[in-house]
């Protein structure tokens, strides 16, 4: 059975930093990735990275976002720094398998409020 368990959301002042953790079990995940969801918009992709660690990021966070992994835990981060009121949302763990099967975390809640 695959899960994916999230961890390290929570409330932060502008222009700090948060580090969110999804750890993945029960399959070997391809590519891992972190969506957002705010109030009253689309779910949206922050970034992504492959099994080689290629990544790739979406231009709002590009140069305050990193998304890393580490294969041998199966998990994968994403630190977030300089943070703004507009990055408040709910963050989603994405994995995908090599049978291309797709899997979704429960999502983890980021605050970014003075």
């Amino acid at each position: 059975q695959v899960q994916l368990v999230e961890s390290g959301g929570g409330l932060v002042q502008p222009g700090g930093s948060l580090r969110l953790s999804c750890a993945a079990s029960g399959s070997i995940f391809v590519i891992f990735g972190w969506y957002r969801q705010a109030p009253g918009k689309q779910r949206e992709l922050v970034g992504d990275i492959t099994d080689v660690g290629s990544t790739n990021y979406a231009d709002s966070v590009k140069g305050r976002f990193t998304i890393s992994r580490d294969n041998a835990k199966n998990t994968v981060y994403l630190q977030m720094n300089s943070l703004k009121p507009e990055d408040t949302a709910v963050y989603y763990c994405y994995a995908r398998t090599f049978l291309r099967s797709d899997y979704w975390g429960q999502g983890t809640q980021v605050t970014v409020s003075s």
